[in-house]
């Protein structure tokens, strides 16, 4: 235990750029914004205020009508691609165009609870009070920009917006985008990962093809939203967003902010009624849904158990998870994967077709404790503490054998150790 201790803060420490961090220097060059937000909570377990200069730095990047991008390029890297030139958003700092799961505002509620606890609240109320106006923003941003039909869901207009880049449920609506003026490029990715860990050719044509259809309409959101080719309401980032709105409106309270705790309040009463839509009666799971066709996708993924984290409670729809979760457990030695095993397109290895994450299952495991599934919950925390004794900090897992998947030295796998898998409660 020592030893992982030690070496989650070497692996955070190597990958620290100052005031920000990098996934994983050789092949994630840049700050990415969901995996700050889980790295803060690797920070925080001895370096607090590092922790809040993690968050602090992302939102520097945050445009002016609140869209938080994904990759913030602070510093040039030639040999990564897609790289700024690429994106093309004409913003300082230089951004992608796109944006990624909204797990900042749930984060800061931790880190807010963890400072109150160890009487370090004075210190950094003005920082969560700083904080708060921006991580609203970009709520609203989701309200205006991917939410049409005001159903309280979350509408991806890329992949990589999901952070479950190349999940069997963008295959079907991926089909409408024309890959034909992709043109001829290198990826950076297969130079240093193993290509059947990884998504295939045509998978990356489709998002290209979506960031130059973004790019030529210069990163329009509302222009983009009203005719992109892929339209899918995104299960996962859906339920991120509504527990984000449950902390967030927490936090408003806490402060005294009324009108924003009105406000916030009114989303999640939104989500709570309309995210429903994204129930699969026929295959009794939670999964995404095509906007432009209707269609669920039928998946079921580990996005899929996110509903007890973003605080749904519907005894009907959770035995229905709780079954999958059991039959899935039996299958498998780690779980959770990211594509039910049974599938016939189950690959353990290739990404989010089947390996586990740690910073999904701990927002798996969170959930199912704070929904009274104790047994559930303790079997997502001692498998993942458990690859990561076998396996190291590697960017996912084999859920057959624990072998890692994608890039090594992982900072949000580091993160999650020193957070939350490395205690057995």
């Amino acid at each position: 235990m020592v030893d992982l201790d030690e070496a989650a803060r070497a692996t955070l420490r190597a990958n620290d750029r100052g005031d920000y961090t990098v996934p994983n220097g050789r092949v994630y060059p840049f700050q990415w914004n969901w995996d700050s937000a889980f790295v803060a909570l690797g920070f925080d377990t001895w370096a607090r205020d590092r922790a809040w200069a993690e968050i602090e730095t992302l939102f520097r990047a945050q445009w002016a009508d609140g869209f938080v991008p994904h990759i913030v390029f602070w510093q040039d890297d030639p040999g990564y691609f897609p790289g700024p030139s690429v994106w093309a958003t004409g913003r300082d700092p230089v951004t992608s165009g796109i944006t990624q799961p909204p797990v900042a505002a749930s984060v800061v509620r931790t880190l807010w609870v963890r400072a109150e606890s160890a009487g370090e609240g004075d210190s950094f109320r003005p920082r969560l009070e700083a904080l708060l106006p921006r991580l609203l923003a970009w709520h609203r941003w989701f309200a205006r920009n991917r939410d049409p039909e005001q159903r309280g869901i979350v509408v991806a207009l890329h992949p990589w917006e999901t952070g479950r880049d190349n999940s069997p449920e963008w295959d079907a609506p991926g089909e409408a985008i024309d890959v034909s003026q992709v043109g001829e490029y290198t990826r950076r990715d297969t130079s240093h990962l193993d290509a059947k860990m990884r998504p295939t050719k045509l998978e990356y044509d489709r998002y290209l093809a979506l960031v130059q259809f973004g790019r030529a309409r210069g990163w329009d959101h509302a222009e983009i939203a009203a005719a992109n080719p892929f339209r899918v309401a995104d299960v996962g980032m859906s339920m991120i967003l509504l527990r984000a709105n449950r902390d967030l409106l927490a936090l408003a309270e806490m402060l005294g902010r009324e009108a924003e705790a009105d406000e916030l309040r009114a989303l999640v009463a939104i989500a709570e009624a309309g995210i429903g839509w994204l129930w699969d009666e026929e295959r009794r799971t939670w999964c995404s849904r095509d906007l432009l066709t209707g269609r669920h996708s039928g998946f079921v993924t580990s996005a899929s158990f996110l509903s007890f984290y973003a605080g749904l409670r519907d005894a009907q729809k959770d035995a229905a998870m709780l079954a999958h979760f059991a039959r899935i457990a039996a299958k498998v030695r780690f779980t959770v994967p990211s594509l039910d095993p049974d599938d016939p397109g189950f690959q353990m290895i290739r990404y989010w077709r089947g390996p586990v994450w740690a910073v999904v299952n701990y927002m798996i495991g969170t959930g199912l404790a704070e929904a009274g599934h104790a047994g559930e919950a303790g079997r997502v925390r001692s498998d993942t503490r458990a690859m990561m004794d076998q396996t190291g900090f590697f960017e996912a897992y084999s859920p057959i054998d624990g072998l890692g998947s994608g890039g090594d030295d992982f900072s949000w796998t580091a993160a999650i150790w020193l957070a939350w898998a490395r205690s057995a409660t």
